[in-house]
């Protein structure tokens, strides 16, 4: 999980990149060789496929694919003038290198967005061209030998150098860094914005200039004159003079629920639709800048503590929204404290972006959930960057003890262990990836036949699985079978040339040192066995802390990742391993695995240790009646 967020952020337009990957110190790595900066390479590698998937599709000029792309951008964020930039400062190489049949490798090199540095390999996500690569790249220079774009500087594209956009990338980039709201008034570290580390990631203010008023705490004098925890309950009823908060929540054990963790935890997400020209449209990209300002990330979907309903079509609810259920007087009692990177070595750099006083907010559940970059780098030899046993101890009591000194007594913090990651290679590498490259040619033909196969003949997820804009509410088994019996390109994307499988798109990061888990995403088996047994000992080393260590403030407990539970629970309702995959990086668990491992959590929890749960508030029907939805999330 090496911010793969990072790759993908180029691929709607290059000069965002800057941006992005100063927003994530704690995953860069300065003793890696740069490549000629291996994101900027496959961020090129990806438009340029498209821009020739575009033409393919519509049987268009390169000309008029690239500015039907940036005419599916948002004006947001400078989406769309930023991509009209680039078309007006790179197309008209991108023409001539497109039209004499070099492929996206080529012309990223010859680009020089991507390079082959000294003694390093050759990196590429195509198949070589037939003449040698040498030939092929002097080839490809003579075409552009006189552009002036040659001589840009790469060093000029960052857009946060521009000095009217200095300071408020300054702000963002520290609010990211930090984890804490870019937008909060009163800096109670919640806000009233819901991107940017808003309340898509905790609980939404309901009170901007009060610090003393935010999620979780315990009520101010019952909160009779104002809602002074955010849960939308408060004021007195007129029948008997009875404060609501006091009446409905006294005694019912409210607490809230935090997650310290990492990519998967936050809910990386990249919509197929971004990269498939076949599925583009001007509604693609709709979601494209609320995605960006949460780095990629889908907290509000996740199941931890996503507040929204899910878009997939499955009737599984978060972790949040199960308490809440269990008890009203949780409203909005949720963080996510989650980073893509994020591991054990690096939580001490945002831990301090948790909110909570143990003297005046109720207590809470905090899972510790860092499930991969411990064990996950992209190093060309990754073993002696995964974290060993002993330094995994020291950082989680380190963590612990900070836990213990912030959470209200009373409170459960549970340690999940890591997943054998060897499922990603064995049900994903021979798949087809959604991304549809053109072979190669002067003509671009589109045929309908071409963006229709029979089923099961190459990979992806449904769009019912991915949506993210309000999809069908349909069951889970039904929009299964859709998926499989339909010829849709989200249930098996990437049929439009069959020229990119999971394992192309692996060796291609891999050899650029970018890839989110070489250790799990490599065709060595030798290499997935060791990183799944370092996982193991990184597991029994949390199970052995959850036993034998005491804290004063907290229970501590131990939950198995088991993602083989979550495959045979998805294999019952008539689905495949593979749709549990995010289709585009390959790597992350999507929504439907989130929620069903927030509701193998649940069960498990209620078995075996129903009090970190609390009690059901029997009052809920009568806070329903009289506060509605308590002023929503």
């Amino acid at each position: 999980m090496q911010s793969p967020w990072k790759i993908l952020t180029v691929a709607p337009l290059f000069l965002l990149l800057s941006l992005q990957s100063s927003a994530s110190p704690a995953y860069n790595d300065l003793s890696r060789p740069s490549y000629s900066n291996g994101h900027t390479c496959v961020g090129c590698v990806l438009v340029v496929s498209v821009i020739e998937q575009l033409a393919q599709v519509h049987n268009s000029t390169v000309q008029a694919s690239m500015e039907r792309l940036c005419s599916y951008l948002p004006e947001k964020l400078f989406l769309k003038t930023t991509c009209y930039l680039v078309i007006d400062k790179f197309g008209s190489d991108i023409i001539k290198l497109l039209s004499a049949d070099m492929n996206a490798d080529v012309v990223c090199h010859t680009l020089e967005f991507c390079k082959q540095n000294t003694g390093q390999p050759l990196c590429h996500l195509y198949p070589l061209p037939k003449e040698t690569w040498k030939f092929t790249l002097e080839k490809a220079r003579r075409i552009v030998k006189k552009s002036p774009i040659l001589r840009y500087s790469r060093s000029g594209s960052d857009i946060c150098s521009l000095p009217i956009l200095a300071k408020i990338c300054q702000k963002i980039k520290s609010a990211i860094e930090q984890s804490v709201p870019f937008k909060d008034v009163d800096s109670d570290k919640y806000s009233v914005f819901p991107t940017l580390r808003g309340y898509h990631w905790r609980g939404r203010d309901c009170n901007d200039s009060d610090e003393s008023v935010y999620p979780g705490r315990r009520p101010d004098n019952w909160d009779v004159h104002q809602d002074s925890n955010c849960n939308g309950i408060w004021g007195i009823d007129p029948k008997d003079g009875i404060p609501y908060e006091k009446k409905f929540c006294e005694g019912s054990q409210p607490r809230g629920i935090i997650l310290l963790g990492d990519s998967a935890g936050a809910h990386f997400h990249i919509s197929p639709e971004w990269i498939t020209a076949s599925q583009m449209s001007l509604n693609s990209f709709i979601n494209l800048p609320t995605a960006l300002t949460d780095e990629l990330d889908w907290p509000q979907l996740s199941g931890v503590t996503g507040f929204l309903d899910s878009t997939v079509g499955i009737e599984e609810k978060s972790i949040y929204l199960r308490l809440w259920k269990r008890n009203h007087c949780n409203h909005r009692d949720y963080q996510n404290i989650s980073r893509n990177g994020a591991s054990s070595r690096n939580l001490k750099k945002f831990i301090e972006s948790l909110s909570r006083n143990k003297m005046l907010d109720y207590p809470a559940i905090v899972i510790y959930a860092m499930i991969g970059n411990d064990v996950c780098n992209g190093k060309s030899d990754p073993v002696p960057a995964m974290t060993t046993p002993e330094k995994l101890y020291s950082n989680v009591m380190q963590t612990l003890k900070h836990l213990n000194s912030h959470l209200p007594d009373g409170s459960h913090v549970i340690l999940y262990g890591l997943p054998d990651g060897t499922f990603l290679w064995d049900n994903l590498h021979n798949r087809y990836h959604p991304l549809e490259a053109q072979k190669g040619g002067k003509h671009r033909h589109s045929s309908r036949a071409m963006l229709h196969e029979k089923s099961g003949e190459s990979a992806g997820n449904s769009d019912l699985l991915q949506g993210r804009q309000g999809s069908p509410r349909v069951s889970l088994n039904a929009a299964i079978a859709e998926c499989l019996q339909s010829t849709r390109p989200f249930c098996f994307p990437g049929q439009l040339n069959k020229d990119v499988t999971y394992a192309h798109l692996y060796s291609f990061l891999n050899c650029l040192q970018v890839s989110p888990c070489h250790g799990w995403m490599s065709s060595n088996k030798t290499l997935r066995t060791l990183t799944s047994e370092r996982a193991e000992q990184l597991s029994n080393t949390l199970k052995k802390i959850a036993a034998s260590e005491k804290f004063t403030n907290f229970d501590l407990f131990y939950m198995d990742f088991a993602f083989h539970e979550i495959i045979q629970e998805w294999q019952k309702r008539g689905g495949q391993p593979w749709q549990l995959i995010e289709p585009v990086d390959g790597f992350h668990p999507n929504e439907v695995a989130l929620l069903l491992f927030a509701d193998r959590f649940w069960e498990k929890v209620q078995l075996q240790w129903p009090q970190i749960l609390g009690k059901e508030n029997p009052f809920n029907p009568k806070i329903k009646q009289v506060f509605g939805d308590q002023g929503g999330h």
